[in-house]
């Protein structure tokens, strides 16, 4: 049976996120510890206490979220080895935006230390975007991303909008400046959107509006040491694995600021692997939900806590 880790977005962040894993696993701790020394802020004590509005600053958020991830994973790895059994083998691995960066660091493409350098200038240059315009990101339930192209074409004579995720066949996120996207979600609501929502962000991730966080992480990702993968990665960009041409990796993590997220299609191309069962790593529980809305056979369990690692070690083990 084939397994594909998956890897949180951002936005999932929580104060308190990894603090009881970090008590509790001597690997987290180590974790814990060299990413403390790779990144300009105290990481523990935002992470595990806060304050919110430090935490959900997009260049705090990118590097916490990432490492709260990848400790759940040492988490479990620890809860399997208790219980006699190595972590299984990943089929593919897959992250969700941001959460790409923690799969590629899991599969060995990039180092604790690049991985953390890049998130964090990623952040930086996308808050420099959303303070430059108005703009924002609606979630649309209830119509996929093929019948939203009226409700685009409706947005674009006043700004620059489109589909940020392509999550589920009936959940998509659009992005846009402000008054685009007002004039998009009320179309959505005509072509008959179930819900549309507003979502708490900053600004228009994975819109036009990114072009220039995309030149400039251009410019850190040149610098980065890219190793052969371990795992195949799915790209958000391709919704297809990342191949082994390190400059093409680079140029679809440029891409992948302001490109649409292609997860609908990357479960699907998952699932097509033969991934009968996948493991969510990390702070908020979406994408969990978003397995089961691409496919109802399919199993997700979700890792954050000390008891959750027990938990899918576990049912991984066949004992759940």
């Amino acid at each position: 049976m084939g397994i594909a880790f998956l890897f949180a977005g951002q936005g999932a962040q929580q104060v308190g996120m990894g603090k009881d894993l970090y008590e509790a696993y001597p690997a987290v701790r180590e974790l814990y510890d060299r990413a403390q020394a790779a990144v300009p802020f105290d990481l523990k004590r935002l992470s595990f206490e806060g304050p919110e509005d430090e935490l959900k600053r997009t260049d705090v958020s990118q590097p916490a979220i990432v490492v709260c991830a990848l400790a759940a994973l040492r988490a479990l790895e620890a809860e399997c080895a208790a219980l006699g059994q190595p972590l299984p083998a990943a089929t593919c691995a897959a992250g969700l935006s941001l959460g790409e960066y923690s799969a590629l660091c899991f599969a060995g493409v990039l180092s604790l230390e690049d991985t953390l350098r890049l998130v964090i200038a990623r952040g930086r240059l996308m808050q420099a975007c959303c303070d430059a315009r108005p703009s924002g990101m609606t979630s649309v339930l209830g119509l996929g991303a093929a019948d939203l192209a009226p409700a685009v074409e409706a947005g674009l004579p006043l700004g620059p909008v489109g589909v940020a995720n392509d999550n589920a066949p009936q959940q998509v996120v659009l992005s846009g400046a402000r008054e685009a996207l007002d004039a998009a979600a009320a179309k959505a609501k005509e072509l008959g959107a179930k819900r549309t929502i507003p979502l708490a962000v900053a600004g228009a991730y994975h819109s036009q509006l990114m072009a220039p966080a995309g030149d400039g992480l251009a410019r850190e990702l040149a610098t980065a040491q890219v190793q052969p993968a371990r795992v195949p990665v799915i790209s958000n960009v391709t919704a297809a694995p990342h191949g082994a041409d390190p400059e093409l990796l680079r140029r679809l993590l440029v891409e992948q600021v302001s490109a649409t997220v292609r997860w609908r299609e990357s479960m699907t191309h998952v699932f097509g692997l033969g991934v009968e069962r996948c493991v969510e790593l990390g702070p908020g529980g979406v994408l969990k939900g978003l397995v089961r809305q691409n496919d109802r056979g399919r199993s997700c369990v979700s890792v954050l806590t000390v008891e959750d690692a027990r938990a899918a070690a576990r049912e991984l083990a066949g004992q759940a």
